[in-house]
C-alpha cells in the first residue's frame, strides 16, 4: 500500500483532523494531500514514524488458521463478528448499509474483502431474470460455511411497532424497507446453501403478529432444508430461541437467536441453557464495572436543567396515570440497566447515572456504552470510536450484546466443525 492509498484508507475511517494529530501536519495539508497528490514520481512522502502511526489507526489481520468461514450480514458495526471470530471463524464477506457503521465497522474488523452496502443490489438486482438471480447471487458472494445475519428488528420491535403503528405504516414482512429484508437472507441461504445459519433479532420477533412473522420465518428455513437447533435458556419458563444479555453484561437484553443446520448434515445436538452458562463471567455483572472514573467524564453529558426537569414532569405525569413511562436511574451498584435504544442520543432516559443527591445525572458516554454492549471488556477502551456521540449511541443502541454471540459461537463451533466433515464426506465419489 502506497503513502497515498495508506492517508485515503485512514481519512475514509476517521476525520481529517483525527489524522492532522496522528501525524503532527495541519488539517489543510491532510486536506491537500487528499485532495491533489502530488507525488506521483514519489511513492515514499511520508516518513516512518508517521506511516506507523496511521498503520495503527487500522485494524490488523488475523494470521491464526480459521476453523470454519461466515459471511456477515447487515452487521453493524461487527458485534456478531467479533464473537464468531474469537470461536476460530473468518470473515470473508460483509454487508452493512449504513456508511457510518462502516466506518466503525472499518476501523475495528479487517477486511480483505470491500464492505457490500445495500444487499438488495445482489440479492434483487434490476432488470434480470428470476430464474438468472440465484446464479448472480452465487457468483457475487463466496461459498462460506456459515450465514450470520442480525436482520433489522425495528419492523419487530416492540418501540418499532408501535412508532409505526402510531405514523400509520405497516409493520413486520409489510414493510417494504425494512421487514422484508429476511427473504433477501433466505435468498442468499438458498443460492449458497451454506452447512449453519445463526439469525439474531429482538425478542418481539417470536410474538409479532400473533406469532404468524416468526412461523413464516421457521417455515421457509424448512422449505430451504434447514433444521432449527433449539437453544432452550429456561428450564422453568421454556423459550427455546431468547437469550438475556444480562447474564453477561450488567444490561437487560434479551435476544431471539435461531441457530440452523442443513438437514442432509443430520445435526440434530440441542444447545441448552447449561452450555450457555459455561461463559458467564465469574461474578454478576454490575453497572459499576462499566462506568469511567467521574474525572475522566466531560461535562457535556450531564443533563441540563431544562432536560431534568421536563423528564421528572413526564415521569410524574405518567406515574399518576399509572404508566410505568420515565427514566430510569442507575447507580455502581445496579444490577443491570433498562435495553439501550438507537435512540438514547436524543435525552439518555432509559439509562441516567445517578451523580448523588442534588446533582443532575448524566448519560452513558460511548465509551461506557462500548462496555455495556461487552465491545470493550470493563476498564477498557480498544474499541475504536471514530464518529460523533450520536451515531455512536445509535450504532450500540442498534448492535449485540457481543459475548452472547461468543457464547452462541462457542457452542456451534464443534457442531459447524461436525457439519464440515459430514459435507466432505458427501462430497466423495462412490466407489
Amino acid at each position: 500500500m502506497t503513502d497515498f492509498e495508506l492517508l485515503r484508507k485512514v481519512a475514509s475511517i476517521y476525520s481529517q483532523q483525527d489524522v492532522a494529530v496522528q501525524t503532527g501536519h495541519p488539517r489543510e495539508v491532510i486536506n491537500r494531500w487528499l485532495k491533489q497528490h502530488r507525488n506521483k514520481n514519489r511513492d515514499c512522502w511520508l516518513t516512518y514514524g508517521e506511516r506507523v502511526k496511521l498503520e495503527k489507526m487500522l485494524p490488523c489481520p488475523d494470521t491464526k488458521p480459521a476453523d470454519f468461514t461466515f459471511i456477515d450480514l447487515f452487521a453493524g458495526i461487527g458485534g456478531i463478528r467479533m464473537g464468531f471470530e474469537a470461536a476460530g471463524g473468518k470473515c470473508i464477506f460483509t454487508s452493512e448499509y449504513d456508511r457510518y457503521a462502516v466506518k466503525t465497522y472499518a476501523a475495528n474488523h479487517y477486511c480483505e474483502h470491500p464492505i457490500q452496502g445495500d444487499i438488495r443490489k445482489i440479492t434483487q438486482p434490476e432488470n434480470m431474470a428470476k430464474e438468472d438471480v440465484k446464479k448472480f447471487i452465487d457468483s457475487r458472494i463466496p461459498n462460506h460455511d456459515v450465514l450470520v445475519a442480525g436482520f433489522p428488528c425495528q419492523p419487530f420491535s416492540i418501540a418499532g411497532v408501535s412508532k409505526k403503528n402510531s405514523l400509520g405504516r405497516s409493520h413486520g414482512f409489510e414493510d417494504e424497507t425494512q421487514g422484508t429484508l429476511f427473504f433477501d437472507v433466505a435468498r442468499i441461504i438458498d443460492a449458497k446453501q451454506p452447512l449453519a445459519i445463526m439469525l439474531e433479532n429482538v425478542k418481539n420477533l417470536k410474538s409479532h403478529d400473533k406469532g404468524k412473522t416468526f412461523k413464516v420465518i421457521v417455515n421457509a428455513l424448512d422449505e430451504l432444508g434447514y433444521e432449527i437447533t433449539d437453544l432452550d435458556y429456561d428450564a422453568k419458563k421454556p423459550d427455546p430461541k431468547i437469550i438475556n444479555g444480562k447474564n453477561f453484561v450488567p444490561q437487560n437484553r434479551e435476544r431471539i437467536v435461531i441457530v440452523a443446520f442443513r438437514k442432509n448434515l443430520g445435526i440434530s445436538q440441542t444447545l441448552t441453557l447449561r452450555d450457555v452458562q459455561k461463559y458467564f463471567p465469574d461474578s454478576e455483572p454490575k453497572v459499576g464495572d462499566i462506568l469511567q472514573n467521574s474525572d475522566e467524564v466531560n461535562e457535556k453529558y450531564i443533563l441540563t436543567e431544562n432536560l431534568w426537569k421536563y423528564l421528572r414532569e413526564y415521569a410524574n405525569r405518567h406515574r399518576k396515570a399509572g404508566n410505568g413511562f420515565g427514566f430510569g436511574l442507575v447507580n455502581n451498584d445496579s444490577r443491570s440497566t433498562r435495553t439501550i435504544s438507537a435512540r438514547y442520543y436524543k435525552d439518555g432516559s432509559e439509562i441516567l447515572v445517578d451523580r448523588g443527591a442534588r446533582k443532575r445525572p448524566r448519560r452513558l458516554t460511548p465509551r461506557e456504552c462500548a462496555r455495556l454492549m461487552g465491545f470493550d471488556k470493563p476498564n477498557e477502551s480498544k474499541f475504536k470510536i471514530p464518529v460523533s456521540d450520536t451515531q455512536a449511541y445509535r450504532q450500540f443502541g442498534n448492535s449485540v450484546v457481543v459475548p452472547v454471540f461468543c457464547a452462541v459461537a462457542e457452542l456451534m463451533k464443534p457442531l459447524i466443525i461436525e457439519a464440515k466433515k459430514k459435507a466432505g464426506s458427501l462430497k466423495k465419489p462412490r466407489t
